[in-house]
């Protein structure tokens, strides 16, 4: 099943998604709602919201599927980490830390846009991207999980694309800490959010769900990768998100970008050029995940503002000056 929120004439509801169109589910319902009673529960609202007429898709505007609590990005693709490296460290090949444990960073949930909404340009930033993922979304509250308890805490999944500005990204993490303003712009959460019993036919003897990936820049295709080239499933995600902590219903767990032109910074990466361009005013990018569904946005240019002041050098006194 697909549930999505949706604006018509100034009004935010949620539905559940079919060929004919949106069916709304009652009034007040939103899909975090539907996501806090559980999956069971979840299946029943939409199979009772399919009954009603639906607004047929061109005639609504599509939102972020949920208004999620937390959004943690991993970084679960080798080939990604490789290439990405490369154009902002100029380091070659993958750290050994990396196999060690599946590495995440937290991201704004207030910037989460929709499946069609323009996208603007970080201030300041030259070097803008996109980067292919799927995310899941937990739905269950959990500690400490296992990776098998963890697969029960999956409700369902939506395709990502954690917009990336390269150059402020590159100047952050040099401090050691980060990505900040490299990275909490934008992030691209749709079409739609697709229940788990729907992709469960995809998932292979590994036990990874081998999805097809694909990302195109107006029109071009520039990356296609697989889901299951993950390092870790997703139920190895959950399980470790939740480490010592817990993870809520309504959590967002990106998988990372996929390798192969996820992301333009990989190919700048293993191309030792910046080919193609960072993306520009105007740029198209369209992402398809099988099984899931496209998501398409339009680059349009950001806010200016004045450059950032740098911090002033400081003496290294201990006692202070008295006023008089």
């Amino acid at each position: 099943m697909r549930f999505a929120t949706c604006e018509r004439d100034g009004s935010t509801w949620a539905g559940v998604v079919s060929e004919a169109g949106v069916h709304p589910l009652p009034a007040g319902t939103t899909v975090l709602d539907l996501v806090r009673r559980g999956l069971p529960a979840a299946l029943e609202a939409g199979s009772a919201a399919l009954a009603g007429p639906p607004v047929a898709l061109a005639d609504v505007r599509l939102l972020p599927p949920l208004q999620a609590p937390t959004v943690r990005d991993f970084v679960a693709f080798e080939e990604h980490v490789e290439g990405v490296r490369k154009a902002i460290d100029g380091v070659t090949g993958v750290p050994p830390e990396w196999y060690q444990a599946p590495t995440f960073y937290f991201t704004n949930p207030y910037a989460l846009v929709g499946a069609h909404d323009d996208v603007a340009v970080p201030p300041g930033s030259q070097r803008f991207d996109f980067e292919l993922e799927v995310a899941v979304v937990v739905g269950r509250d959990g500690a400490s999980l296992t990776p098998e308890q963890a697969r029960d805490h999956v409700f369902g999944y939506t395709v990502l694309n954690d917009w990336s500005a390269r150059d402020l990204q590159a100047r952050e993490m040099k401090v050691s800490l980060g990505p900040a303003k490299g990275k909490d712009s934008a992030t691209t959460l749709g079409p739609w959010l697709v229940t788990a019993d729907e992709l469960e036919p995809h998932r292979d003897d590994e036990g990874f769900l081998a999805l097809d990936l694909r990302v195109s820049v107006n029109g071009t295709e520039v990356g296609q990768d697989l889901l299951s080239n993950m390092g870790w499933p997703f139920e190895e995600l959950i399980a470790y998100a939740s480490r010592g902590t817990e993870v809520r219903a309504g959590d967002v767990l990106g998988s990372g970008t996929c390798g192969n032109g996820g992301c333009l910074a990989e190919l700048w990466g293993t191309r030792g050029e910046a080919a193609p361009p960072p993306l520009r005013p105007g740029d198209v990018v369209e992402m398809t995940v099988e099984g899931i569904g496209t998501i398409r946005n339009q680059v349009v240019a950001g806010v200016d503002l004045p450059a950032v002041v740098p911090a002033r050098p400081r003496p290294r006194t201990r006692t202070r000056t008295r006023h008089r």
